[in-house]
């Protein structure tokens, strides 16, 4: 038995009483109204026209339950459902619950007030007034303990309606939609679209935590296979961002165009397979860019390296560091010497092999296919 029954039961009303305030349920809902209007600034506008009509009928309903509770003859139970329905309204029509508090907590005074000037003259007992006025709040406040609850849920089950829509709008954009698609999914996510989107990979376990300090539009998935965790960071300050991921193991893709963001996406995971340490895709271009067709730089490789296959393994592999040095600092023999802690005769040395393995070593072309061919290892 709730607590407003327990007061109830001991409050007997007569009928006198309970007839005459029934006569004045309409005045009485009238004044609650207009006070919640005059006092809760929320309200000011809101109960109005239709609006302001289904308050009030609402109102009165509430009231004669309530009567119908202090004379014995209800359970309250369905003044309860209302009050709860009233709650979960509030949010859609975009109210916080302190201002439908506050809203009852005025119509509590006012109606305490009128029903008293009812229930006095009708020759209710003074030991009984005290009680009808402990019944009165103890109603509103089951009344407001409903309505928050309904509150509540409506917060909670639309919070879940938006985080599925902003978990299907991530599938959408790392699937590579059309941007009809990815418009229409984020209007249900109520997602307003960035200029970029930078993809983030990180272990799934770390998606969230990262995610929370981060921009707050930024989406996120921690679902996909392998125990991987996805970011779609809106219009990053790259540097900034990499700072915020610094005791994360993630992979920073490009920021692209979001309606693209599957590309940043993908080069992401490409830079991943290519190797754990990688951070930054930006700093890794060239390994991105001869992994693109693995078997394609296998046979460039093959062919443009081929004079050194003749040569003992060893040999080989010290003329083509040799080669790579010097392609990278341009012929020039003191630098080519620092970098493979040599002497310059020593580069001269094998500088007139290789010479000799590639008459062509002048040709632009050959430089350039050397110098892919030399360049980052690629698995």
């Amino acid at each position: 038995m709730s607590y407003a029954m327990r007061r109830a039961s001991e409050l007997a009303l007569d009928e006198t009483t309970v007839t005459a305030l029934r006569a004045a349920l309409k005045t009485t809902a009238d004044e609650v109204v207009q006070a919640i209007i005059d006092e809760v600034p929320p309200y000011a506008h809101a109960l109005s026209g239709r609006m302001g009509a289904t308050i009030r009928r609402a109102v009165r309903t509430a009231l004669g339950h309530y009567l119908d509770l202090a004379s014995g003859n209800a359970t309250g139970g369905d003044a309860g459902d209302a009050a709860y329905e009233l709650g979960r309204g509030e949010v859609r029509d975009g109210r916080s619950m302190d201002a439908l508090l506050s809203a009852y907590r005025v119509g509590a005074r006012v109606a305490w007030r009128c029903l008293a000037a009812g229930a006095v003259p009708a020759g209710l007992p003074a030991a009984e007034v005290a009680k009808f006025a402990e019944l009165t709040f103890a109603y509103i406040d089951e009344l407001s303990a409903a309505s928050a609850a309904g509150h509540a849920d409506e917060l909670a089950a639309r919070g879940r309606a938006h985080e599925r829509h902003l978990e299907h709008l991530a599938r959408d954009l790392l699937a590579g939609a059309s941007p009809d698609v990815l418009l229409a999914s984020g209007q249900r996510a109520r997602w307003q679209p960035p200029v970029s989107l930078t993809a983030v990979l990180l272990p799934a376990a770390q998606a969230r935590p990262a995610y929370r300090t981060l921009d707050p539009s930024t989406l996120v998935l921690d679902d996909l296979p392998d125990a991987t965790g996805v970011l779609l960071v809106p219009d990053a300050d790259r540097s900034r961002l990499l700072r915020q991921l610094t005791d994360r193991a993630a992979v920073v893709g490009p920021a692209r165009p979001w309606t693209h963001a599957s590309a940043s996406y993908a080069r992401a995971l490409r830079a991943r397979s290519l190797s754990s340490d990688i951070r930054d895709t930006e700093d890794h271009l060239p390994e991105l860019v001869l992994s693109a067709d693995v078997d394609a730089f296998a046979d460039l490789r093959a062919r443009a390296l081929a004079p050194l296959q003749t040569l003992p393994a060893a040999t080989a592999r010290r003329l083509e560091e040799t080669l790579r040095a010097w392609l990278l600092h341009q012929g020039r023999r003191d630098e080519v010497a620092a970098a493979l802690f040599v002497h310059p005769q020593t580069v001269r040395y094998r500088m007139s092999q290789l010479r000799e393995l590639f008459p062509d070593l002048a040709s632009p072309h050959r430089v350039l296919e050397l110098t892919l061919a030399v360049g980052p290892r690629v698995r």
